[in-house]
């Protein structure tokens, strides 16, 4: 998640040029002065929202990786283009083929590839990857070798709809260096060994430096030799930086655009497709506390929520309407069991908010606020200190849920603080964002963020690689999500999606706000190969993870 823009327009170059002599910035301006006219051999600059002070760890499995890691340097097996409902594209596989019940997926990988060691990539690292502690999920029952370029996964249920996420979200690793990684959660794998177009070279407080892996398997990628990836603590000295013609590629969230854009150099696009929400630690059955755990207050807070204007004066109206079914509309229209569910509330409705928490024994005081039992429904609400339109829009619910009397605290909190309470369950209201689907499917979301074997008790970490930070788990669900899962029938699933979709509509563990604005700005002066609106071949942001190694491996300097 990145950090979000600021609202003021503070393009002071001084200011810019102390960030830039802070961070020690490799490399010639570019289209941005300097000596140099060519962009051959010139570092490309990326900020991937990582803030000072930098840590090296390249762990994959770590939820503070940093973000080369996650493709131009480790790689799943195929990539899938979450822009686009289209096949996916290999990278260390060849094909793929499922069995008749769809419990056995039989993998080609490609031949000839190496580690960034020099080491042989094979099959047995592949089944190593898939046999490892946190990838071994979702009833894998073996994952076998039988030759150096066959990997034979072998389930316990079809595993049809988990397509995506075993083959394009594990990370293959070698086993000849993490055979002897005794914990991987704590393991910071600072010196990694994959297969992507890149190697690490330097990491400092300031910035992290990734250099061409020499035994990537295709000849001549990536074109860029050098990518410096910056630490950057508020959006707007990121904008400066761009505006200086200092930072090359980045996804942020900026409101007017064309004062980054104007000098020709730096060219933008946006790509709505992540939901944006509110967290709420919903279930008080695994330690949530707090009035957000009844679902009354969940209800009238969302429709208390006036999203029209959040989408105006905090996100300007870059940002797309949210469907409280969480399928991205018109994308995945088919999956939709009820029309009415297209699109949350954009109006707030404070008479329907008190109407609802009447219902449920809740009584406005004196002050004008909720309570039940003289206990006053008081909730806080944490977004990350920087993130400014998020932080924005937190002002606005606040001031919104008083019109219905509902009391709501907006603070901001350090990035690790939000990281930690999201983890651990230890929160009220957060507002953060989900990670939309790599294909035409809601079911990522359904599984990762709303069933309980992808959540935990609070105090306890979310498992690896799942996102189920409310807490909920709701055993219709929880059913439906497996019988999805377990199919290849489309009638079956858009059966199983209708129960999930009545389900999270009513209870609202997440209350959907909108699609965030989604602004990549690249250098489209001095490199080439960027994802365009004519050719949107990859999710376009530089923190996205798979897409960036992708996206690495086809930009070129200009000559």
């Amino acid at each position: 998640m990145m950090i979000r823009n600021a609202k003021r327009r503070a393009a002071l170059l001084a200011v810019a040029g102390a960030a830039i002599l802070g961070l020690g910035l490799s490399g010639c301006a570019g289209g941005g002065g300097g000596n140099d006219s060519s962009s051959e051999g010139r570092t490309l600059r990326v900020w991937a929202g990582s803030q000072t002070p930098i840590e090296a760890n390249f762990n994959p499995f770590s939820p503070t990786v940093l973000h080369a890691a996650l493709g131009p340097i480790y790689e799943p097996l195929f990539f899938y283009n979450k822009t686009a409902d289209d096949a996916p594209s290999p990278m260390l596989g060849e094909s793929f083929e499922y069995n008749e019940d769809g419990t056995v997926i039989t993998v080609k990988l490609k031949d000839g590839v190496k580690w960034s060691d020099g080491e042989d990539f094979s099959a047995a690292d592949a089944a190593f990857t898939f046999n490892y502690e946190p990838n071994h999920r979702d009833g894998l029952v073996s994952a076998e070798a039988p030759d150096d370029t066959t990997l034979v996964l072998t389930y316990s249920t079809p595993q049809y709809t988990n397509e995506f996420q075993i083959l394009g979200t594990t990370w293959m690793l070698p086993e000849h260096i993490w055979k002897d990684v005794d914990d991987y959660s704590t393991f910071t794998d600072e010196d990694p060994v994959g297969t992507g177009p890149y190697v690490v070279d330097k990491v400092t407080d300031a910035s992290y430096t990734v250099v061409a892996n020499e035994n990537f398997r295709e000849e001549g990628v990536p074109a860029i030799k050098k990518v410096q990836y910056i630490g950057i603590d508020a959006n707007q000295s990121a904008q400066d930086l761009l505006t200086a013609g200092k930072l090359d590629w980045t996804g942020m969230f900026v409101p007017n655009p064309d004062s980054v854009t104007d000098k020709g150099v730096i060219s933008m696009i946006n790509t709505p497709q992540d939901p944006t929400v509110l967290y709420t630690c919903s279930n008080a059955e695994l330690g949530c506390t707090g009035p957000q755990t009844d679902v009354a207050v969940r209800q009238a807070l969302n429709v208390a929520i006036d999203r029209g204007t959040i989408k105006e004066k905090a996100f300007v109206g870059l940002t797309g309407d949210i469907s409280p079914a969480f399928t991205l509309m018109p994308r995945d229209a088919k999956w939709l069991a009820d029309p009415a569910n297209e699109t949350s509330p954009q109006s707030p409705d404070a008479a329907a908010a008190g109407e609802i928490l009447e219902a449920a024994g809740y009584t406005k005081g004196g002050d004008g606020f909720y309570g039940k039992d003289g206990t006053p429904i008081e909730l806080s609400l944490i977004s990350v200190d920087g993130w400014t339109d998020y932080n924005d829009a937190a002002k606005l619910i606040s001031e919104e849920a008083a019109e219905a009397g509902i009391k709501v605290t907006a603070s901001t909190v350090q990035w690790q603080e939000f990281s930690d309470a999201r983890q651990t369950g230890q929160y009220q209201l957060i507002m953060g964002g989900v990670i939309g689907t790599s294909v035409a499917d809601p079911f990522q979301i359904y599984k990762d963020w709303f069933t309980g074997e992808s959540t935990s008790q609070v105090g306890q970490e979310v498992p690896t690689g799942r996102w189920n930070f409310s807490r909920y788990d709701n055993p219709i669900v929880n059913e439906a999500v497996a019988a999805a899962a377990a199919t290849n029938d489309e009638a079956v699933k858009k059966e199983a999606y209708a129960k999930v979709q009545t389900e999270i509509v009513r209870d609202l563990p997440y209350i959907p706000l909108v699609i965030n604005a989604t602004q990549t700005f690249y250098n489209s002066k001095d490199f080439t190969g960027w994802p365009t609106e004519d050719d949107l071949y990859a999710f376009p942001p530089a923190w996205g993870s798979v897409a960036a190694g992708y996206i690495l491996q086809h930009l070129e300097p200009v000559k």
